[in-house]
């Protein structure tokens, strides 16, 4: 018989990454550096959740509304995202690692496309972590998507209107697949969800650090995970009922 996750480990895990920028412009560099410098966190995040058997880890990586940045910064995050694709893939790959890309890919070019795509199928049957990246990704367009897709499933003939609720709309979404969101981290100080999974923090405990993103270490995340473990998650409950089981 299989062991009973542990409740006080979160099953999902969200982190927004911020503040790269800001950890650059303190040593005197470019945006850039501060995105460099980040990727030591993601590969820390990562080992951190394989240690402590969290199921899903889903990490805004490029919003939506990041488009609207310099031309500068936003192609050097192209840059750095098809390097990253080509000097992580294989590590991840080794430790059983599910890589997804999730959002609106389409907006991308096609090489850099195409390596999401290549290494999310060199991956699909992982099983030790989801590693979800939302990359030209809103929490909105998540939503409005969803009602389109199922839009177009009524109107296959797949169900009637009339039996679109929560749960067959939540099938829908990017993340359906996925383990309920536990737990929303957010670095940098920063008290704001910014469009990031509005849909699935519906329940998710918040959790805010004033450490900025490049500086995040594992000490950082089990902080996190202490202060999650010591929630009383009650989905609209009394505490005597959660008492009550």
């Amino acid at each position: 018989m299989a062991a009973k996750p542990d409740a006080r480990v979160p099953r999902h895990i969200a982190i927004v990454m911020d503040g790269n920028g800001r950890w650059a412009k303190q040593r005197l560099r470019p945006r850039t550096f501060g995105h460099h410098a980040g990727q030591k966190a993601v590969r820390t995040a990562v080992e951190f959740c394989l240690q402590r058997g969290v199921a899903s880890l889903t990490l805004f990586a490029f919003s939506s509304e990041n488009w609207s940045r310099p031309a500068t910064e936003v192609s050097a995050l192209m840059e750095l995202f098809l390097k990253a694709i080509d000097r992580e893939v294989d590590e991840l790959h080794g430790n059983g690692v599910r890589i997804r890309f999730v959002g609106d890919l389409e907006a991308f070019a096609p090489e850099l496309r195409a390596r999401m795509l290549g290494a999310m199928e060199r991956t699909s049957g992982n099983i030790a972590l989801n590693m979800n990246v939302a990359v030209n990704y809103g929490g909105r367009w998540d939503i409005a998507n969803a009602a389109r897709l199922a839009a177009e499933a009524a109107a296959r003939g797949e169900f009637s209107l009339a039996e679109l609720d929560e749960q067959r709309l939540n099938s829908f979404t990017c993340l359906a697949d996925q383990p309920p969101l536990d737990l929303f981290i957010r670095t940098g100080g920063e008290r704001r969800v910014s469009n990031f999974l509005l849909w699935q923090l519906a329940y998710a405990e918040l959790y805010f650090t004033d450490t900025l993103w490049p500086d995040v270490d594992q000490a950082c995340l089990a902080e996190a995970l202490d202060d999650y473990a010591r929630r009383e998650r009650r989905y609209g409950r009394t505490g005597e009922q959660v008492a009550a089981g």
